[in-house]
């Protein structure tokens, strides 16, 4: 199974992740299929930075996100995208 997660980068107390497809069975920092974005909480302005198409496809295949993942991709806007093109394919 696939998995769209956040692979941890930066220092201590200053994070900085990138949003990655990877088997669900890899270690977190570990080996990844795809970048599909980043993620950085400590700024305030323009915190993601994502591919969309890849992330559409990606979910389109099946890759399941993780909580905090859906939550960034929810705000970002791409999993009601991904809801609506479902419904049309129906």
């Amino acid at each position: 199974m696939v998995k769209i997660r956040l692979q941890r980068f930066g220092s201590a107390k200053k994070p900085f992740y990138r949003i990655v497809a990877a088997d669900a069975t890899v270690k977190r920092d570990g080996r990844f299929l795809e970048i599909l974005g980043t993620y950085d909480p400590n700024k305030t302005e323009n915190q993601v930075k994502l591919e969309n198409e890849k992330v559409l496809n990606w979910l389109n295949v099946g890759a399941q996100p993780t909580d905090t993942v859906k939550t960034i991709l929810r705000k970002s806007g791409l999993l009601k995208e991904f809801a609506d093109s479902k419904k049309q394919v129906k």
